[in-house]
């Protein structure tokens, strides 16, 4: 079992800021064209869905981040996969300060550093579970052989291999989510971010499937950032971050 390893940190986030809407918060581009920077100024009307959040996450960690809807959950793991970019602050993700990245680098690193679990599966209807699992494989080029391998190693580690050949309308929720969690995998990304994966499931069929992410997430070495506002998943991670108003207010050991 992989246990967080002190002292180095996957995730840094320093201090972000995002606001939506309003009519004050122009888009730059950052200095040497790479990146991009928000005007601070936005007005009345804006969303302030960040408000000086700072995290840290050690490699090796399962780390869940609680909070009430609208707290900004979604928006903090958002701007940490480098889906979306901090009005101000900082993100560094294994030693790669997302500011310096381009758009080709980013996409580069979601697709090879950074995997992603939602709450929607966003699995591709006419594929089997095998071929979604083999999406990210496919997309960077991987050889054949490697990619079978890999998927096949994927399915039996979320108990799926008897459901290789089925596509996504024929699959349990729970085991739709166990796909898009083995499809999230398939790149042995350095960091697996989850926004509320068990939300469309059952109570039951929920925890199994926390239960099983903490577990993948240990066999593979991965660090793990889980947004969830279910309270039995909370002992499932190794510590609880909640974020209240944009800013985080407790961080405690699970």
């Amino acid at each position: 079992m992989t246990e967080p390893i002190e002292g180095q940190v996957m995730v840094r986030a320093e201090n972000l800021h995002r606001s939506y809407g309003g009519s004050g918060g122009a888009t730059t581009r950052r200095a040497g064209g790479r990146g991009t920077s928000r005007a601070a100024g936005t007005s009345a009307l804006a969303v302030h869905a960040l408000r000086g959040a700072s995290l840290e996450v050690a490699r090796g960690e399962l780390v869940a981040v609680k909070g009430r809807s609208g707290a900004g959950k979604t928006t903090l793991l958002h701007l940490i996969g480098g889906l979306d970019t901090p009005d101000q602050g900082r993100v560094v993700v294994d030693g790669t300060d997302l500011a310096d990245l381009g758009e080709r680098e980013l996409l580069e690193l979601r697709r090879d550093r950074v995997g992603f679990v939602f709450q929607s599966f966003g699995l591709i209807p006419l594929l089997t579970a095998a071929e979604n699992v083999g999406v990210p494989l496919r997309l960077r080029g991987a050889d054949p052989r490697e990619r079978d391998e890999r998927v096949a190693l994927l399915l039996a580690l979320v108990g799926l291999t008897d459901h290789a050949a089925q596509r996504p309308g024929e699959l349990s929720g729970g085991q739709q989510q166990r796909v898009a969690l083995a499809r999230a995998l398939a790149n042995r990304p350095a960091l697996l971010i989850a926004d509320e994966p068990t939300a469309q499931l059952d109570a039951e069929t929920g925890f199994a499937v926390m239960e099983l992410l903490r577990t993948v997430v240990r066999s593979e070495g991965t660090t793990a950032l889980v947004a969830t506002h279910d309270p039995q998943l909370l002992d499932l991670a190794d510590r609880v971050v909640e974020l209240s108003d944009g800013r985080i207010v407790e961080t405690e050991t699970a």
